[in-house]
């Protein structure tokens, strides 16, 4: 975060003084340096589509195989939501990760020791009462 903040200031002050061409090398930089340390943290990442229900934001696996993290989450109300890592959309094998925390907003939740995050690898938002998906996001 130092780097990215020390390159943004570098950026407005020279911005007055460069041409375009450098300050694009600058943006540039920022991306590639923001793209480098979200690699070094996560794991896996997918985005959610919908499924029985509009479901959107992002899931994300930490390097350590540890923790489930949901950014800019939302799906609706439904009774009885559980967070699974299933094998399909249909959740014919599953690891259940507990209740869903919210339905808009960020959530995290722990991955069990030894989970097989090439076997479970589809992030599922599981409707127990109507045995549905509300939406899923693949982990890649």
């Amino acid at each position: 975060m130092k780097k990215i903040a020390v390159l943004v200031l570098f950026a407005l002050v020279f911005s007055s003084c460069s041409g375009d061409d450098e300050m694009d090398t600058v943006i540039e930089t920022m991306e590639m340096e923001e793209d480098f340390s979200m690699n070094e943290t996560t794991f896996v990442m997918g985005d959610f589509v919908d499924g029985a229900h509009p479901t959107s934001g992002k899931a994300s696996v930490n390097a350590d195989k540890t923790v489930l993290t949901f950014t800019n989450f939302k799906t609706d109300n439904g009774p009885k939501l559980l967070v699974y890592l299933s094998t399909d959309v249909n959740a014919t094998e599953f690891v259940n990760l507990g209740d869903l925390k919210g339905i808009s907003g960020d959530f995290t939740y722990s991955i069990p020791a030894n989970t097989d995050l090439t076997k479970y690898k589809i992030v599922n938002i599981w409707c127990v009462d109507f045995l549905v998906s509300f939406g899923t996001a693949e982990l890649k």
